[in-house]
Parts: structure tokens; sequence; C-alpha cells
């Protein structure tokens, strides 16, 4: 019997019904096939029920906060319930804010702007680009990657050591990683942080999608994830944590919706007096769609319930992981070994092929869609490839020709909305690949591997 066939032994939950489930598409040997979208670590497809919600009330949509009109009214209600809702998912404390983003990106960046200025930020190599590169304004401490959970946080509490012991300091982590998919020591990291005197804030762009987060069972001070990782559309993220930091600094974006007094000054100036709620750092007309489809997707989530859902992705992680050991020319990437717990993100190098060229032959000849390149994490994917630090290689991007090697590595992640056909055919394409090679003639184009259009089948 196969991983697939007990999955009904299992009981396992059905996969949620995403956007998208039904659309096929052309195969450059020649036919159509329903599209496996394997990409959820760069943007999940929406879950039908977020779609659903988000358009029953799009016809209600008003601006909010300001206006007396009653779709202004309801629009501002509904904006204001998303925040409880999320502050509920994230199991909020008392006096927690929950600010409203763009993305995951955009609420480091928000931190990163009120941290104070004497501030030391500690950040893994082995960070994600939103995590590692926002804290330009702070004195800041790369700690090397780990290979074990605990010398993280050894890693950590050594760093915390030499520090500063009057000054404010930040950590920075993930809770899972964008490249490996496996879980971080997130509780024991926040209790050194606390240990030390430093504040602590989670990245949670990779985990809230695949298990609940809980920021005071974490006791985690700040955290960060983007709605379009967790089934809803693109352009809405959030911050929630905190709220001295947030007070007690400038506005995030200076204007409308941040200000509660804004008065002429008889020298000619200006004098504000900025709101000390959320809303100082949430100028201008929110994003109101957004923030619904982000707590629309909280309630979805909660509601299919996490336990069902993490037994079930545990069991799409299990048989990826089974069919890759099949294949030895196959390398699987990991910080933490083998048995490391993990979330349905999965990177991997295949001897013989430049990963780019993979991942077009996986798309142009099964229609799979996965990621290559570096991920938004260079210093990790170097550090797993065992590259030199200085060694060419550009996100997503590799100039190498097909069959030659690259600094890149190939991804696929799956979640809540992936049935289990879409990881048969994966894993089927990935032994018929490296078994029988390519049906088609592939030649780089604009940096990209791309199926040479003017070719023949081989």
């Amino acid at each position: 019997m196969s991983v697939f066939t007990a999955a009904a032994d299992q009981s396992l939950c059905a996969p949620l019904p995403v956007l998208g489930k039904d659309v096929t598409v052309p195969l450059v040997t020649g036919g159509e096939v329903s599209y496996a979208a394997l990409d959820y670590a760069a943007s999940a497809p929406a879950l039908q029920r977020v779609w659903d919600d988000v358009a029953a009330y799009a016809p209600y949509y008003g601006s909010v906060h300001r206006g007396a009109g009653y779709l202004s009214q309801l629009s501002t209600d509904l904006f204001e319930s998303s925040r409880v809702t999320v502050a509920e998912f994230l199991g909020c404390r008392a006096g927690d804010q929950v600010i409203f983003t763009r993305s995951t990106t955009d609420s480091l960046n928000l931190l990163a702007a009120v941290v104070p200025a004497d501030c030391q930020v500690f950040v893994y190599e082995t960070e994600h680009h939103a995590s590692l590169l926002p804290w330009r304004d702070a004195r800041v401490t790369y700690l090397n990657a780990p290979r074990t959970p605990a010398q993280a946080v050894e890693t950590l509490e050594r760093a915390l050591a030499e520090r500063d012991p009057y000054g404010p300091a930040l950590v920075c982590v993930t809770g899972a990683s964008n490249v490996t998919g496996e879980l971080w020591p997130v509780k024991e990291l926040a209790a050194a942080a606390h240990a030390h005197g430093a504040r602590i804030v989670l990245d949670a762009a990779q985990l809230a999608p695949h298990h609940p987060v809980d920021i005071a069972e974490l006791d985690v001070d700040w955290v960060a994830f983007s709605g379009h990782k967790l089934y809803a559309p693109f352009g809405s993220g959030v911050l929630a944590g905190r709220a001295d930091w947030l007070q007690e600094a400038e506005p995030y974006l200076a204007g409308g919706g941040a200000s509660r007094k804004v008065a002429r000054r008889t020298d000619g100036g200006v004098d504000v007096e900025w709101h000390s709620t959320a809303a100082r750092h949430e100028a201008g007309s929110p994003n109101v769609i957004g923030v619904y489809s982000i707590a629309a997707a909280c309630k979805a989530l909660t509601e299919a319930g996490f336990d069902n859902l993490v037994a079930r992705e545990q069991h799409l992680v299990a048989a990826v992981r089974a069919g890759l050991a099949e294949v030895p020319e196959v390398k699987v990437l990991s910080l933490f070994g083998d048995d490391a717990p993990r979330v349905g993100v999965i990177s991997f190098v295949v001897e013989g092929w430049n990963s780019s060229h993979f991942a077009a032959a996986l798309s142009a000849e099964y229609g799979i869609g996965v990621r290559d390149g570096l991920f938004c994490a260079h210093p990790l994917v170097r550090t797993l490839l065992g590259s030199d630090p200085q060694e060419v290689g550009e996100c997503g991007a590799p100039e190498a020709e097909p069959g030659e090697r690259s600094l890149n590595a190939i991804r696929v992640s799956f979640g809540a909305g992936t049935p289990d056909e879409h990881i048969e055919r994966f894993v089927r394409a990935v032994k018929e690949l490296v078994s029988k090679g390519a049906q088609w003639k592939y030649r780089t184009e604009d940096g990209r591997c791309v199926p040479d259009r003017g070719a023949v089948q081989l």
C-alpha cells in the first residue's frame, strides 16, 4: 500500500478548497493537465472560503474611519473587527497592538523603523531577506547558521552574554525556514532573549499558514506575517505585539489617519499630535479588502482545525521525502537533519541538473509549478550548498545553461489546499526526469531556462 493509498485509512481531512484547483495548463509536449501549484512558500492560493467572503463584502466597500455614510460605517466596523479576529488568531495579550501592513517585509521594516536608536539587533544568517536586511539603522550582529536547534539557542545565548547589558536589544528569528521548512525553537529562543534583557520578533510568514502561532504561549514580543502566504490575496500583512516601542516612535508613514491633531504654529510651522493606537502606523487609506481577507483566512483555518491540517500536511511531507529518498541523484537541503520537524517546504538539488532547467521541465512537461533560485535567503542557500559565500548566484535568475551546475536549488512547497495527486505527480516527474531526461530542448532567455519553442520533442 502506498503512502497515498493509506491516506483514507488514516482518516485525514480533505484538502481545503482553493482558487485555481480546476485550472488547466498546456504542456509543451502536447495536451493539457490540471495545474499543480506547489509553490505555496512564495504565495499560497487563496482559499475559496476567503474569496467568497470578500466577494460578499465587495458591494458594500467604503472608506473607513472618517465616513458618515452607511457603507463607510460598515467598512469601518469590518476593518476593526478584523483586527480583533487577527488578535484572537495570534493569541495576543492585553495591551498588544495589531497593525495592518502590506506584507511581512513591510511589517519588519516598520519594526526596524521604531526600534530605539541605540538598539542592538541579533539576526541569524539563515533568515529570509525580509528579516535579514531591514535593520540598517541599528547595530546588527549576524549569527552563523546553527546545525541543531540546541546550537541555535547556545549561539544566541553566547552572543547576548557578550552584548552591552545596558542598551536595548532585539532578536529576529523565523518560525519555519522558507528554504528547508524546518521549525525553529522559538519558545527556547524567546526565553534566552528575555533572560538577557532582549526582545524578540518572530517572522511567522512560513509558520502561520501551517501551525498555530500563539504570542503569549511562545512568549515573543512581536509576530509578523503576510496574507498572501495565509491563503488570502496579495497586498496585506500584520505586525502584532508590544505597543511601547510602537507608541514612542515617530509614525512609520506620516499622513492622514496617523495624526490625531494638526495645527499651524505662529512661526509658520506645523504641530502634530500622533495617534497612540495602531492607527499611528497605518497612515493613508487602508487596504480594507486585504485586511478582511486575512481575517477570513484566520477564521477558515481555525474552523478547519490546525490539528487536522497539520496531520494531513505531515502525510504529504512524508510522501515527498520518501519519494525523493528513492532518487540517489537528489540531495535534500537541511540545517537540522532528517529528523527535524518541518512544514511543507522542501528544497533540493539534483546531480547533473541546472536547477532552473529542472524546474522549467517540471512546469513545461508536467504542469507542476515549483520555485528555483536562492529563495531570497542567499546566505542560507549558499551555506547549505557548501559554496563560497562570494560565489556568483542570483535569486531565481541563474545564467548557467541547461545541464550546467548553478548556485541555486529547487523548492517544492504545499499546504492546506494540496491534493494527493499533485504530490504523486511531482514525485513521479522527479523520478522520470532523473532517469530519462527532459523530453524537450530548453534554452536560457533573460536569465531563465525556458522551453525552446522552435525545437521538437526529443
